[in-house]
């Protein structure tokens, strides 16, 4: 197995003073901010009204970005989705709205949702520091494009002006910095998008329905990933669950993500990241409490209705 603690070189990655657990603090109290766009119906409108009904209307907001591009990019980028998936609808979509017009319906929805929610508070004060502190660590993370083609993507889009917005952009780059570091941890451990996936439903963190649902893979394609797993170990069980070994596994991911995140905080230093933890808790439980991440309403995306076969 890899040894993920050399996916950073501590010395050039992050400085020793910053935990790496106030990083994950800071991106994890914040992050409903950002999440709530892939499931709010303010953004399912929007889309549809552009004629992309879902699932297209995810695939290319979250990919326009990079451009028109077609499924391969996106599989890659994105990588816990079944190609086949991402195959029906791009790159079709671009021939009902352009990657521009995308993009604008995307902010639109964040606008909208994010008012429905907050209410008056989206002006207050609040909203605007946690903006700042938000745009200065993503803007610091600009300096390690390196191996991160969504978060540079995203780095290159123009900056809204209303500071709620630019909270939610600020996140979208956090979001997708940390994400583009987390794949990079996997691909060293050697596990595929569909692989990932298992290990975090035998984790007990979330259900293989909503999992399968929503990446798109058959339950033929999930057994065999399970069957690859329990015989390197990692899982167990008739309804699989980790292994002590795939405990392990899952800790040194999250702690090389961890690691591969802190550079984009730096900037805030410890007492940035627990102000930034502090200013956006009550709001992102505001989103929570309005049902934006509600899962109902995330865009159904199974590939089939069979359940994984048995073994």
């Amino acid at each position: 197995m890899a040894d993920l603690t050399a996916l950073a070189d501590p010395g050039a990655q992050q400085p020793a003073a910053l935990d790496p657990a106030l990083v994950r603090r800071a991106w994890r109290v914040t992050e409903p901010l950002h999440a709530m766009i892939y499931f709010v119906p303010e953004a399912h409108e929007r889309y549809a009204a552009l004629g992309l009904p879902a699932p297209a209307g995810y695939f290319a907001s979250r990919a326009a970005a990079l451009g028109p591009v077609g499924p391969a990019p996106v599989v890659a980028t994105f990588f816990n989705f079944s190609p086949d998936l991402v195959g029906r609808v791009l790159p079709a979509a671009w021939e009902r709205a352009t990657p521009a017009a995308v993009l604008a319906a995307r902010r639109d929805a964040a606008d909208a949702a994010l008012t429905r929610a907050l209410g008056d508070a989206v002006r207050a004060p609040e909203v605007a520091a946690a903006a700042e502190l938000a745009r200065r660590a993503a803007e610091a993370a600009t300096a390690h494009p390196e191996g991160r083609p969504l978060f540079a993507a995203h780095a290159a889009l123009p900056w809204p002006d209303q500071p709620h917005l630019v909270l939610w952009q600020a996140q979208t780059l956090l979001r997708e910095f940390r994400g583009d570091g987390h794949v990079a941890a996997l691909v060293l451990a050697g596990l595929t998008g569909l692989e990932a996936l298992v290990l975090h439903a035998a984790s007990g963190e979330a259900s293989v329905r909503f999992l399968r649902r929503t990446r798109g893979w058959t339950g033929e394609q999930w057994a065999d990933a399970v069957e690859r797993l329990r015989g390197r170990g990692l899982v167990e069980g008739d309804e699989p669950t980790l292994t002590d070994r795939g405990r392990a596994q899952r800790a040194s991911l999250e702690a090389a993500t961890d690691r591969l995140a802190t550079p984009a905080y730096a900037v805030l230093g410890a007492d940035g990241c627990t102000r930034l933890a502090e200013l956006t808790r009550p709001l992102s439980r505001a989103v929570v409490d309005a049902g934006l991440l509600d899962v109902d309403n995330a865009v159904p995306q199974r590939a089939d209705r069979s359940a994984p076969r048995a073994r």
